[in-house]
């Protein structure tokens, strides 16, 4: 028997165990939940073996992931883009040089490139509305400074789209500049050919992208370091990135890729459809690695399967570490961990063929009160990694493997021989999870809160506070 043929007998073998008395407790000690089974039962093999390889996976998929359809999406708070407080006039401007200076104005592709080759600090440039095309990258020249920003956006958010044919969309290594308001969308024919929508690197520190919404691209937002330099303290704040379509790439595929840099802030954003279909169909929602420092996931919705869903593939929702990164592109030239100090907290991830969280050599993490649906649960992973795991909501398993240490309080998961059994306590909690009908059935298990906190909603927690990243999901939706 070949060696692949030989693989799938055995793992054939051990899917019959489940089956048997006692199996399923051999399944719940070696921490496989039917999803990460599954994709090694496959066609790969020949005759009967294929055959019945891919009907066990079949099989599994069918018992962890339950029916399959494109999520409902209701109108989140969490990416939804939202009225400006305050419209700014330009009319105060025209009798103050000054002031004129500072509010620019541009309505066209020309326009737009002059602005950001003469931008200076504290300028407001304002693009009228419509849509502008470009095949180049547009890189950012002035430094912007704490007191004095650089601010690209819209007046109005959906009244400019941006469409780059490009590599990579905006290119910044200054400090202080800000992105709010605007619509930018690859427009690629080859999806390799359309990288990046926002490539932030070297001195880009203090970059932020408000109220944005950011559509077909391998990564919308990469950031790393260049030239010793190190892009952080950022933010990305209530933005919505997503594709239309799997991405034919062999290279990276991840909304939100940060390498290296330390201190960023990602709140309140929708992240979806980020499928990999090139190279190891391994893709991510956002990870950050290389050595950095204390990254915040906070209060974001990431909707790994959407309306993209039934592709082959891994697809994990939030990780510290990702796949690992060479010593070349790490802060310290090591990387013996991959993130210090992060907190990945008031989550809601769902529609994962994966792990909804991942942690990769990340030390000192804290993982709290996040709500997992059909995900592979969170997986903590190697020695460097320790992580403190609490009050989360987990359809799947809280899993510490390769050394790794985890510190598990107060959680409620789902024992990996339930999802064997095709049996999901955590979802029935809720009243649609298909749909993302998330109110509660009935009264919602609760646990006592040691300090006072705030949920995805941005509602104040109760002393006795539900499991998982809402209160009351009622209150996420517009």
């Amino acid at each position: 028997m070949n060696p692949r043929a030989l693989r799938l007998t055995s793992l054939l073998a051990l899917f019959g165990l489940t089956m048997m008395s006692g199996g399923a407790l051999y399944v719940q000690g070696l921490g496989l939940a039917p999803r990460a089974l599954g994709p090694y039962l496959g066609p790969d093999g020949a005759g009967l073996v294929a055959g019945a390889g891919a009907w066990v996976r079949k099989v599994l998929l069918a018992l962890d992931r339950g029916e399959r359809q494109p999520y409902l999406l209701p109108p989140l708070a969490a990416g939804a883009q939202r009225e400006p407080l305050q419209v700014r006039q330009p009319l105060p401007c025209l009798d103050d040089p000054a002031c004129r200076r500072a509010h620019r104005f541009a309505g066209n592709e020309a326009d737009v490139r002059a602005v950001l080759a003469d931008a200076q600090p504290g300028d407001i440039i304002t693009l009228l509305p419509g849509t502008y095309r470009f095949s180049e990258t547009l890189a950012v020249r002035g430094e912007g400074t704490e007191d004095a920003p650089i601010t690209l956006k819209a007046e109005r958010p959906g009244s400019v789209l941006i469409e780059f044919d490009a590599r990579v969309g905006f290119a910044v290594e200054q400090p202080w500049w800000r992105f709010e308001n605007l619509s930018v969308r690859g427009v690629c024919r080859i999806d390799s050919a359309c990288e990046q929508a926002f490539h932030v690197s070297g001195n880009g520190h203090h970059f932020s992208a408000v109220n944005n919404t950011i559509r077909d691209f391998n990564t919308h937002l990469k950031i790393n370091g260049s030239g010793g330099r190190f892009p952080d303290r950022g933010l990305v704040d209530h933005n919505t990135l997503a594709n239309g379509a799997p991405r034919h790439t062999a290279g990276p595929v991840a909304p939100i890729y940060l390498v290296a840099a330390s201190g960023w802030t990602i709140h309140g954003n929708l992240i979806a459809d980020f499928v990999k279909a090139g190279g190891d169909r391994t893709s991510y929602g956002a990870f950050a690695k290389g050595g950095g420092a204390g990254t915040t996931f906070e209060d974001n919705a990431v909707l790994c399967e959407q309306r993209l869903q039934g592709e082959p593939g891994q697809r994990i929702g939030l990780s510290f570490g990702g796949g690992g990164t060479a010593r070349s592109e790490c802060r310290d030239g090591r990387c013996i961990t991959e993130q210090d100090h992060g907190l990945i907290r008031n989550n809601l991830v769902a529609g994962c063929s994966d792990a909804g969280i991942y942690v990769n050599s990340g030390a000192e993490s804290r993982i709290v009160h996040n709500t997992l649906l059909d995900t592979g649960g969170i997986d903590v992973r190697f020695p460097e990694s320790g992580a403190d795991v609490i009050g989360n909501l987990v359809d799947g398993t809280i899993r510490a493997r390769d050394g790794a240490r985890v510190r598990a309080l107060d959680n409620l998961d789902t024992p990996i021989a339930y999802l064997y059994a095709g049996y999901h306590p955590v979802r029935k909690l809720f009243a649609g999870v298909q749909g993302l009908d998330l109110g509660w059935k009935g009264e919602a298990p609760r646990r006592a809160l040691s300090a006072p906190s705030v949920d995805m909603c941005g509602r104040p927690r109760p002393v006795w506070a539900r499991y998982g990243a809402f209160e009351d999901f009622g209150y996420c939706v517009r």
